[in-house]
């Protein structure tokens, strides 16, 4: 969450996703029965130190470090919240005050926080006690989301734990006050909620355990028809000019996905501040983890990444819940696979829900000045790119930028090569030291990298030092 996402919630007050709570000396006694309403219903947003009239009272700065930790043992707490959950908490700093941002994603599961059920409506939390509206949640919960079908003849034996420890590190990287990575595989399913018991007394592993940590064996046997697709159709449109069918883990199918897309779209040079970022990790990262994460997985359809001459589409089979398209500045998030989601999330392979969204809003004018994009929630949930009809932006944009009798040869140059020449592109008076700076590196590295460009006609000298590079080929 950023900033400006804060700011924006607090101008738009409090709604069905969205409460404020003042907090300076202590937390509110209501808090964990918002924490579960959120939970049980479709999520949301809370800010401490933040009054009902969205004034910023602010939180106490010699209590915010203990709030937080107070927030994340108590939500690991199965005495105040049953079954407990991880939440993102963070704190920001608007006019001069501090305040605490509390994320509360929708849960696959019936939460109580004192023994007590609690839903959510436009006009805030209430407590549900009749056993017909139990039931309700209850339902509501199952059928939407498949992601916790429970399969009790899988056992522990039958997940891979290199998949288990490899998911461990990610998060002690990505999120190590998560204290996930420290526990033995047993407990860690537990906790992250890949294990878990119904409403039934039926007990057991559940599908996204299966997809996160199962052998392809064992993935195939009991999804037969799970399937990803990755295509290219810009010459052969009737076929495909690449193909990449992907039947396994999602660790390894989230790598495969972003592979193909490295391999055949563009990733212009782009300065955030004095750091380069990618925005194509920036854009489609967020779009590849959201076909994973929210993807109805007991559909026999497959998920699909199509790359054509003028556009994109990254297609899954969806539980619809807004039909048609969908406005990005109109629209509330939510996750239809939580358990995904959250270690999609811990593990650093998505920012946050609804990070897709903002991303292709964001970044994607920068990464194409001509391109568009569209959402539309349907029967398949729909993302589509559109690009410049010239495809200016698929197969390599150095040789897009260059043109001319050398595009060939860009195929072949190492990523710091390619980093080198996008410089010389924006500048070709740029010098050694401003390329060494920007890309972090040595002179000896940077003259090593220009030596290659020039061994292989890509690029020539023209003067000394006051000189310029010439782009050999460029129209």
């Amino acid at each position: 969450m950023t900033f400006e996402e804060i700011k924006n919630i607090i101008q738009k007050g409090e709604g069905i996703h969205i409460e404020f709570k003042e907090s300076y000396n202590k937390l509110p006694k209501s808090l964990f029965e918002t924490i579960c309403a959120f939970l049980n219903t479709n999520g949301g947003i809370i800010l401490l130190g933040v009054n009902d009239n969205g004034k910023i009272t602010g939180v106490n700065l010699d209590y915010i470090l203990q709030f937080k930790k107070d927030i994340a043992n108590l939500s690991n707490n199965s005495q105040k919240l049953q079954p407990v959950h991880f939440l993102a908490i963070q704190d920001f700093e608007v006019e001069n005050k501090k305040i605490i941002a509390i994320e509360v994603p929708v849960s696959t599961q019936v939460h109580k926080t004192n023994g007590k059920i609690f839903v959510r409506n436009q006009d805030g939390d209430y407590f549900v006690e009749h056993p017909v509206e139990i039931a309700k949640i209850v339902n509501r919960k199952q059928n939407y989301h498949s992601e916790q079908k429970i399969f009790p003849q899988v056992k522990l034996s039958d997940f891979n734990p290199a998949l288990i420890a490899r998911a461990k590190k990610l998060i002690k990287l990505n999120t190590p006050e998560n204290y996930w990575w420290e526990l033995d595989d047993k407990d860690f399913f537990m906790k992250t909620g890949l294990f878990r018991n119904d409403e039934n007394a039926k007990s057991g592993y559940i599908l996204a355990a299966i997809l996160f940590f199962g052998t392809d064996e064992l993935i195939q046997n009991l999804l037969p028809a799970y399937k990803f697709e990755a295509l290219v159709r810009i010459k052969n449109t009737d076929r495909y000019d690449d193909r990449l069918s992907i039947r396994t883990n999602l660790l390894d199918a989230y790598d495969m996905l972003m592979s193909f897309i490295n391999k055949h779209l563009n990733d212009p040079f782009y300065l955030e501040g004095d750091q380069r970022i990618s925005l194509r990790s920036k854009i489609f990262r967020e779009l590849v983890a959201n076909i994973i994460a929210h993807r109805e997985y007991l559909s026999p359809a497959p998920a699909t990444v199509t790359i054509k001459k003028d556009k994109i589409e990254f297609k899954n089979p969806n539980n619809p819940k807004f039909f048609g398209k969908i406005d990005p500045d109109n629209f509330s998030p939510f996750a239809k696979n939580p358990v995904i989601s959250k270690l999609m999330l811990q593990m650093g392979r998505v920012e946050e829900i609804g990070s897709g969204m903002y991303n292709v809003k964001k970044y994607l004018p920068l990464y194409d000045k001509n391109a568009s994009y569209e959402f539309i929630d349907n029967d398949f949930f729909t993302t589509i790119i559109y690009f410049d009809k010239k495809g200016g932006s698929i197969g390599g944009s150095i040789g897009g930028s260059i043109g001319g009798s050398i595009g060939e040869q860009i195929d072949d140059l190492t990523d710091r090569q390619k980093a080198v020449l996008e410089l010389i592109i924006a500048n070709n008076k740029i010098s050694y030291r401003k390329i060494a700076e920007i890309l972090k590196i040595n002179d000896s590295a940077v003259k090593k990298h220009l030596n290659a460009l020039k061994e292989k006609q890509i690029i020539t000298r023209v003067g000394g030092t006051r000189g310029y590079w010439k782009i050999l080929g460029k129209n």
